[in-house]
Order: C-alpha cells, then sequence, then structure tokens
C-alpha cells in the first residue's frame, strides 16, 4: 500500500467515529443507554496513553537512525502499534454515554440534531458529565494519534540521516 493510501486510510479509522453517526429509533421517554463506566475507560485510556508513548519513542529511535534496514524495521513496529492503538481506541468508542456506543458504525446517514437532542435530553446531569469527560479524553487522544500518523507519514519517505 503506498503511503498516501496508507495515511488517507489511517485518517479515516481514526475520524470516523466522530464523522458519522448511524441512524437510529430513538424513544425520548426511555433513558440514555449505559455504556462502560468511567473507571473502565480511565483504565482503557491509560493503555492507549502507553501505546501513545510507545510509539513517540519508536518515532524517537527511527528520527535517530542511520542503518536504513534498521529504520524500516522500526517503521514496521511503529506502524503495527499504530494499528493496535487504534484498535483499541475503536473499543473504547463505547466509551461516550451511547453516542458512540455501538451506534457508529456507519450503517446509515448521519443522525439529525433532533435525534441528538432526543439522545442527550434522556441523560441525566451525572451521565452528562461523565459522557463530556469521557469525550474530552478521547478526542484529545484522537488529536495524538493523528500526530503520530502524520509523523509516520513524513518519515516514510525521508532517506535515514
Amino acid at each position: 500500500m503506498n503511503a498516501s493510501r496508507f495515511a488517507a486510510l489511517a485518517l479515516t479509522a481514526v475520524l470516523f467515529p466522530t464523522l458519522t453517526f448511524a441512524q437510529q429509533d430513538v424513544d425520548a421517554t426511555k433513558p440514555a443507554p449505559q455504556s462502560m463506566s468511567v473507571e473502565q475507560f480511565d483504565q482503557d485510556m491509560a493503555k492507549a496513553q502507553e501505546n501513545l508513548k510507545k510509539m513517540q519513542e519508536q518515532m524517537t529511535q527511527i528520527q535517530n537512525t542511520t542503518d536504513p534496514a534498521q529504520r524500516q524495521k522500526l517503521m514496521q513496529e511503529h506502524q503495527a502499534t499504530m494499528r493496535q492503538s487504534m484498535q483499541m481506541m475503536n473499543g473504547m468508542m463505547g466509551c461516550c454515554g451511547g453516542m458512540m456506543g455501538g451506534h457508529m458504525k456507519g450503517n446509515g446517514p448521519m443522525m439529525g440534531w433532533k435525534q441528538m437532542g432526543n439522545h442527550y435530553s434522556r441523560m441525566t446531569p451525572e451521565q452528562m458529565k461523565q459522557h463530556q469527560y469521557m469525550m474530552d479524553r478521547y478526542m484529545g487522544m484522537q488529536q495524538m494519534m493523528m500526530e503520530q500518523m502524520m509523523q509516520h507519514q513524513q518519515n516514510m519517505g525521508t532517506p535515514a540521516p
């Protein structure tokens, strides 16, 4: 797979959860669906952050190596770690109070404001607070993943120093 296709695929994989919502039937009389606990989310986020730290260390090694074979090996390891992190983050999509919990599989058109308003109106204040906390952390992690992908892309075409 050439570099630009990989970058486009990786970008899509990371941003997809925030760009599209599958259509769902929303009954405003039912409570909002429960998702993973904040404690479980924090545990998963800690694992994702460890992976991100590992990716940054790998990127530093890539940038410092002068051996083309070693550089290629490190690039492959970094790519594998990125894939693992993306899978981990996809598993965390259930984190965010039902908005991401199974409704973002890309099976239908985007949800409108009415459906989202009904969804949020069924949340208790505590659920809304938890939802916002998890979304804030998840979006920050997505940004860091994008930075890793950009660095990976930049180093794919760069010869060893």
